[in-house]
């Protein structure tokens, strides 16, 4: 995804089971340590989301994704490669968006949100084709 192309209806942000949202949603959600590190909210495309679960929640036994409808915060990202030091080189994931509002993400930015569980010594794939039609390019 880059700025030259199509823009998504969707853009995900995946966070870790040991930080559950509070539902309902607040207006502003706790930012990761990540995020508040980079000044930003890190977020993935559906395209992007196998690689980030591959690289950032191998270990986790869950995972909440929160859909947010790229219309609504679209001024505010920054398509930005992402930093190879962290995971490595990701090719073929492209530009990945990066939210600069403030750190600021809740329910006026979350359009719904799941809870997913990778099933007992395997990977997200089975996740992944359960939510197949929730994941919106």
């Amino acid at each position: 995804m880059s700025t030259e192309s199509a823009n998504p209806t969707y853009i995900y942000k995946l966070i870790p089971y040991t930080a559950p949202p509070p539902t309902p949603l607040p207006p502003a959600l706790p930012v990761s340590e990540l995020d508040q590190k980079s000044g930003f909210i890190h977020l993935s495309t559906a395209l992007q989301i196998p690689g980030t679960l591959k690289h950032f929640f191998t270990d986790d036994p869950s995972v909440y994704i929160l859909r947010i409808p790229y219309s609504a915060i679209e001024k505010d990202i920054r398509w930005e490669s992402p930093d190879a030091k962290v995971c490595g080189s990701r090719p073929g994931e492209s530009l990945f968006p990066h939210l600069y509002n403030g750190l600021k993400l809740g329910r006026d930015e979350v359009d719904s949100m799941q809870a997913w569980t990778r099933t007992e010594g395997g990977g997200w794939d089975e996740a992944l084709k359960q939510a197949q039609e929730w994941l919106v390019l």
